[in-house]
């Protein structure tokens, strides 16, 4: 297969994490939880994919000697195009997840992670996916780039580029960083950090007392899109800020929008909404136009993150009168509902 005759939409190098999640007393803690990177921006695009097309959404789940039977069962309950690796020698990816007051959350791996890197798309449909999400630090995007191009030009010297989004991964946000972020900006299409991510690459807070400081996200942002982003420099930044909605940026569009949930009644767990969010935002680049569909996709990517925040763990995947919902409702209805609000021409 080549990326001409591709069916995958796409693809993430994230990981599939088994995750145990600790609230204060009294709350009892959740165990096998399907977490990670990788899950929630897959559940971001299978959001958007019923049946059939549901098969376009790659990702890399890796099955320990310890892997629960229902979880088997919940991931194929998606019809998703995963990729089932039985890796019985080793324990899967397990984390451990605490939450203390005003969200504070602590994470910790309990067993030894399996990162996933281009290797792990050789021999795969995955690897001619229309867009990939890359969770890492700046040089591993890089290099991540680079070597899933390669592989592409290898098996297919005719081969399309596809869609870079990029997640900053928080710990190498920092200063120290700036200069080997403003090179890897210039590989990707579109980078989202969070805005505390945003910030710590310049060294600067971007909490406001009650909201986010609009401005300095602004201006930060505008520092990065001067500076290029994407092989063309016609990139994009969409900075998300929690419920302060998310900053969209290319060239010619500056745009605050909203969160979904303007409330937190129906905020249960936090956990996922950003990698959602960048699954839904991917699906939406691959499917209205690239890069200057950038406003409409993030509006699918805030929809994703809203079903991804709902509960603990993963919303739940029904069948109503008009077809597939999640947590009962249509992911169809409540987009319509989003973007006209927002003013943005729904396309049919």
């Amino acid at each position: 297969m080549s990326d001409a005759s591709s069916t995958i939409d796409f693809c993430t190098l994230g990981m599939f994490i088994i995750d145990e999640i600790e609230f204060p007393p009294p709350k009892p803690p959740a165990t096998d939880i399907v977490g990670g990177a990788g899950s929630y921006s897959a559940l971001g695009a299978r959001i958007f994919s019923p049946p059939p097309q549901s098969k376009s959404v790659g990702w890399i789940v890796d099955c320990g000697s310890d892997f629960p039977d229902e979880l088997r069962d919940f991931i194929a309950s998606w019809e998703s195009g995963a990729v089932i690796r039985e890796t019985p020698h080793r324990l899967t990816t397990r984390g451990w997840n605490g939450y203390g007051e005003n969200e504070h959350r602590a994470f910790r791996y309990m067993t030894p992670k399996l990162r996933l890197a281009h290797e792990d798309l050789k021999e795969t449909d995955l690897l001619w996916a229309k867009s990939f999400h890359l969770i890492c630090s700046p040089l591993r995007c890089i290099e991540l780039v680079k070597n899933i191009l390669e592989l592409r030009v290898i098996a297919s010297p005719t081969t399309q580029r596809p869609l870079f989004i990029w997640e900053p991964v928080p710990d190498l946000c920092t200063p120290e960083e700036s200069g080997n972020c403003l090179e890897a900006l210039k590989y990707v299409d579109v980078v989202s950090p969070n805005n505390g991510e945003l910030g710590g690459f310049f060294g600067q807070s971007t909490d406001g007392a009650e909201h986010v400081n609009y401005r300095l996200v602004e201006s930060l942002s505008d520092q990065w899109l001067d500076s290029g982003i994407g092989p063309d420099g016609k990139g994009g930044v969409v900075v998300r800020c929690g419920k302060d909605g998310c900053l969209v940026t290319r060239q010619g569009l500056r745009a605050w929008m909203p969160s979904y949930h303007q409330n937190g009644e129906k905020v249960i767990d936090p956990t996922g909404g950003g990698n959602g969010f960048l699954g839904g935002l991917a699906v939406g680049l691959v499917r209205r136009g690239g890069v200057e569909a950038l406003q409409e996709a993030a509006a699918w990517g805030s929809v994703s993150a809203s079903f991804a925040i709902e509960q603990v763990g993963m919303p739940v995947l029904g069948q109503g009168p008009q077809g597939e919902t999640w947590n009962g409702v249509s992911v169809e209805e409540r987009l319509s509902e989003f973007k006209e609000k927002l003013g943005i021409y729904v396309q049919p």
